[in-house]
């Protein structure tokens, strides 16, 4: 009896170790990823680059990015995630040293969709992964915490990128994150185990699992299902498709904020490279890796009350993060600006800590890893039109309306949260009446 519940403590101690170290490769994929917006106001001058343009480098990654999600989680449900999560790692540090060594457009583009490739396969695989590890009692905070290291990387990836590009040149920063990423990479494969899938479930569950209100047999190791089965259960599921399609439109903000902000501090506030790097990304990240644990634990405990309990919390930040996210692109000073931004930070945790959470209380655990696939599909690929979206209006409005254009182009990302904030208030609505404790 002493070994079992020795074996016990030691999984619970291992499953959280877990979450620790897909949070050090979690903080390099962000950090690789986010260096080089913090530093397109030096690729403007060095190489006469337009908004436009730089719109469309940043939009390059989240393209492929997102055109490989689908395929990278119908892998991920049939192979070893680990090999995925520390092989893809690997794969995109190298890309992000070669970075350093572009000095046209075409070179650019080429590197940052290579850069989308090689981390599309990171989060359905590290998701996919740590839900095996963790069931609905711990699903949220374990989410939430792995969350964490997204705005890490960002605050980090931008503030250092920027330091380094004004004191040593922009290509500083893609060396060192670069190699670092490889570094971690390689430790970690001595450390980072695959579990069986569905297991967590299983183990809290019995012999089934709640899904979307309805209980399903959770199969330990079950054969993955093919395509139009992984599809079939996917999309069978209407609450899926506004949970995607709400995605869709907070990455669309969420990715303008990510390339456009250390520029739009510089141009329209007047901060220097490195100091708009930094604010450009610190209060809003910052604020976000404060709220998305807290709103993990309340997203558990309410879903354990009630079906869609994560949903409901995701909907709460997005509504009240419509008129912080107006604020920061209208306001004119600076102490507003910044009040602004961590308050949409705040909002922005509340929603992030349940973006996978919320889905897989919706599908099995054979279909989870393609289920975050194709929602980062549909979440990456029209997202990445916002920061094309900024660039276009800020470029149509010439140089002496720049600053007043881009103004504008942010503060519409409000009226997205709203949109967004009503699409989940349905898919709370059907998830609820899909549940038998609340079928009439």
């Amino acid at each position: 009896m002493r070994g079992t519940t020795n074996d016990a403590r030691n999984h619970s101690n291992y499953r959280w170790q877990v979450v620790g170290m897909l949070w050090l490769v979690c903080f390099f994929n962000y950090a690789d990823r986010q260096a080089i917006y913090a530093v397109f106001p030096l690729l403007e001058q060095e190489f006469g680059f337009t908004k436009l343009q730089l719109g469309l480098i940043g939009s390059a990654f989240m393209w492929v990015y997102a055109g490989g999600a689908p395929f990278a989680g119908f892998i991920a449900d049939r192979v070893k995630r680990v090999h995925l999560i520390l092989g893809g790692c690997i794969f995109w540090s190298v890309v992000t040293v070669s970075t350093a060594w572009c000095s046209k457009f075409w070179q650019f583009i080429v590197v940052r969709a290579a850069e989308g490739l090689g981390e599309t396969f990171y989060f359905p695989a590290s998701m996919s992964l740590t839900a095996d590890y963790h069931g609905p009692r711990t699903r949220s905070r374990a989410f939430a915490l792995h969350q964490s290291s997204v705005y890490a990387g960002t605050i980090l990836g931008s503030w250092l990128g920027a330091v380094m590009g004004e004191r040593y040149g922009w290509r500083a920063g893609f060396f060192v994150f670069g190699v670092a990423g490889i570094v971690v990479a390689l430790i970690l494969y001595a450390f980072l185990r695959e579990p069986d899938r569905g297991a967590a479930d299983r183990a809290e569950g019995a012999d089934d699992v709640a899904i979307g209100g309805q209980h399903v047999l959770a199969t330990v190791g079950a054969e993955p299902l093919g395509i139009a089965d992984t599809a079939a259960v996917v999309f069978r599921r209407p609450a899926v498709l506004l949970l995607m399609l709400a995605f869709l439109g907070a990455n669309f903000v969420a990715t303008i904020f990510l390339i456009w902000t250390p520029t739009f501090l510089h141009d329209k506030f007047g901060y220097k490279i490195g100091a708009a790097g930094l604010n450009g990304t610190l209060f809003i990240h910052l604020a976000s890796a404060l709220a998305a644990p807290l709103a993990g634990i309340a997203a558990d405990r309410l879903a354990g009350r009630f079906p869609g309990g994560r949903i409901l919390v995701q909907a709460a930040g997005l509504l009240v993060g419509a008129g912080f996210v107006a604020t920061v692109g209208l306001c004119s000073t600076t102490p507003v600006l910044i009040a602004a931004m961590t308050a949409f930070g705040l909002c922005k945790g509340c929603y992030d800590s349940g973006i996978f959470a919320s889905l897989f209380d919706q599908v099995e655990p054979r279909a989870r890893a393609s289920a975050a696939g194709i929602m980062n599909t549909i979440g990456w690929g029209g997202g990445a039109l916002g920061p094309v979206f900024v660039g276009w209006t800020t470029a149509a409005a010439g140089k002496a309306g720049e600053v007043e254009a881009m103004s504008r182009a942010i503060a519409a990302g409000g009226i997205v949260y709203l949109v967004c904030a009503g699409l989940l208030a349905g898919a709370f609505l059907l998830t609820r009446r899909s549940s038998p404790a609340t079928t009439p």
